[in-house]
């Protein structure tokens, strides 16, 4: 997918033509990389000695492309559980364009923390595959028992002396800390710690150390706001109150768990459980999915009219999507991470038996509007539940008190993140001098890799770079456009044996088209795009820029067959689709529709539509 800013363009063709021999040595660092320097570095297990062992990290170094190099920047992966030198990928052309314009004539280094990618990979296959939190916290027990003596010593405590320990190692003295999601918190914390070797900060999609919420209270708290800033001006067609369909269904679920039957791509049907916390989790999950915020509107407002049925199917496709392997993001590290750090309800070194009770406590004890409009339920999508059966110490691993450098920092955060709120990010400026906040409205979590993928703009690119090479950064961007729009209320139910007319078809037929673009769109942020069942009927199968659909559909009146392809030479957003399809089903006009750019036309039941 082309970068889609003039200016952000133009810096790509800087950085690309800047190119040519490195004066830096170079080593081969895997096929075809020879200039990628790697480095192994080894830290001790446990730094007190207690238990033995040691890890080895392993390190890429990527020196700019010309010239002395400026100083070095540490591209800290999220998580925890990413390895960073898995994620940044420095052997990767696109990726080295993108960080050699944002922090331009800068030594980039990314290394696996341990647990994650080459750094003694932590995998625990159950907790890997979980897709609810009953029963997690059986499951990092688990894993925490494979792992051995050696599971307290994940903790950001740990990881940053690591990253002290490999800035020593490759001889920078002061470094700039680039961190997105929970390696902002990495950042942060080694910041404290060793603040004599920080330059500046720059922080996207803000952690502050203090978080997260042991029963993620914050998120939720945060929760309506956001959606309602989303649905602004887009939700119309779907709702007028996106946030309040959002609250109502899920308290209602808090109450009493919907259950129902997914179609699978198969043909066969799934049966599935939808509670009160899955569906603010499901609602979180899609500050990293536009197809599945495109299509949350109208499917939680479906659910609040009585119709579960798409609502139910996102949450099955969600969770199919979020089956990731450990390599890309370790739930292992994730845990030990998590587990260690705490704060949690209960001390570190209590037993794990005693937990439960200890928390079912807490969260009775929490005063009104700790959630603010959802039920105290909510707790369950925090880290308390999933860590209470972690074998001691689990919680209280203090990170240093010392104080924060007075460096420039930027921060940046998306009007859509919901997993980390702008409201961290604010309260993290404002204990630096040299702050400076950049909130971006439409984008979701990790704003940079997004902003420069879907924003013509550039906004947050280009203040990155800005603030890089001392230029004051604008911090007042526009609203993203919608890669894909909001859907439209989802058709209802047929319940007539009576034939559409062409007018009644045609309808129906553009909604299903419409809803097939934003699923496709959904369905192929998996790690590998597979098929998926329409809410009543067929299939569809992304395949590249290609939705290739057979007998799709959101009625079992009214199906489509055919394929759409995205158009990957415009640069307008929402994105636009051009193919055609075939119209049947047992009550539709029968016909064909042509789709180009936003039009939908053709012809059913003999007549032309629309």
């Amino acid at each position: 997918m082309g970068l889609r800013a003039s200016a952000l363009a133009l810096l790509m063709v800087v950085a690309v033509a800047a190119g040519g021999a490195s004066t830096a040595r170079a080593a081969t660092c895997g096929s075809g990389r020879t200039t990628v320097i790697c480095t192994n570095v080894v830290v001790p297990l446990d730094r007190s000695g207690t238990v033995p062992g040691t890890i080895t990290l392993s390190v890429d170094e990527l020196p700019p492309p010309v010239g002395t190099p400026r100083g070095a920047v540490f591209l800290i992966a999220g998580g925890p559980g990413q390895g960073s030198a898995s994620t940044f990928d420095l052997g990767s052309t696109n990726t080295v364009v993108l960080y050699q314009a944002l922090f331009p004539g800068y030594t980039l280094v990314a290394y696996d923390d341990r647990g994650t990618g080459d750094s003694g990979l932590l995998n625990c296959p159950g907790l890997q595959t979980a897709t609810t939190p009953d029963g997690q916290d059986l499951l990092a027990s688990a894993c925490a028992a494979s792992i051995g003596p050696g599971a307290p010593f994940y903790g950001t405590a740990d990881h940053v002396e690591d990253l002290e320990a490999v800035r020593n190692a490759l001889g920078f003295d002061k470094i700039v800390l680039y961190g997105v999601s929970y390696g902002t918190k990495l950042a942060l914390a080694y910041a404290s710690a060793h603040p004599t070797h920080v330059d500046r900060m720059v922080l996207d999609s803000v952690l502050p150390p203090s978080l997260p919420d042991p029963y993620s209270a914050n998120v939720a708290r945060a929760l309506p706001a956001t959606l309602t800033a989303f649905c602004a001006t887009s939700c119309s067609a779907a709702t007028s109150d996106f946030a309040g369909d959002v609250v109502a269904v899920a308290n209602r679920l808090g109450a009493k768990p919907a259950r129902g039957n997914v179609l699978q791509p198969n043909g066969k049907t799934k049966p599935d459980t939808l509670n009160g916390s899955g569906v603010i989790s499901l609602v979180i999950d899609a500050d990293l999915n536009q197809g599945l915020a495109a299509e949350l509107p109208a499917a939680v407002h479906a659910a609040r009219l009585g119709d579960m049925g798409p609502l139910l199917r996102l949450h099955v496709i969600d969770n199919s999507i979020s089956l990731i392997p450990a390599s890309e993001l370790s739930f292992g590290l994730f845990a030990a991470t998590v587990c260690r750090d705490g704060p949690f309800p209960w001390p570190a070194d209590s037993a794990p038996a005693a937990r439960a009770a200890m928390l079912k406590a807490a969260i009775a004890a929490l005063p009104a509007g700790t959630f603010g409009a959802f039920g105290s339920y909510a707790a369950t999508v925090g880290n308390a539940v999933l860590c209470d059966a972690w074998p001691a110490p689990a919680g209280g691993a203090a990170l240093s008190p010392g104080p924060l450098p007075n460096v420039p920092v930027l921060a940046l955060s998306g009007g859509f993140d919901m997993r980390t709120p702008t409201a961290g990010a604010q309260s993290v400026i404002a204990q630096f001098p040299q702050g400076q906040l950049v909130v971006v409205p439409g984008i979701g979590h990790s704003v940079v890799t997004s902003d420069a993928f879907f924003d013509p703009s550039g906004c947050a690119v280009l203040a990155v770079r800005d603030f890089m090479i001392g230029t004051a950064p604008n911090t007042n961007c526009p609203r993203v456009p919608f890669v894909i729009a909001p859907l439209a209320a989802f058709p209802k139910l047929a319940s007539t044996t009576k034939r559409a007319g062409p007018a009644a078809t045609y309808a129906v037929a553009v909604k299903t088209i419409k809803e097939a673009e934003a699923m496709w769109w959904t369905a192929s942020q998996a790690p590998t795009p597979k098929p998926v069942a329409g809410v009543a009927s067929g299939t569809l199968t992304p395949v590249g820029d290609q939705l290739r659909l057979v007998r799709y559909g959101l009625v079992p009146s009214v199906t489509i067959t055919g394929t759409l392809t995205r158009d990957a030479n415009s640069n307008a957003l929402p994105f636009v689709f051009q193919g055609s399809v075939t119209v049947g089903g047992r009550l539709a006009s029968p016909g064909t529709l042509q789709q180009l750019g936003s039009g939908i036309s053709g012809t059913l039941g003999g007549r032309s539509v629309p």
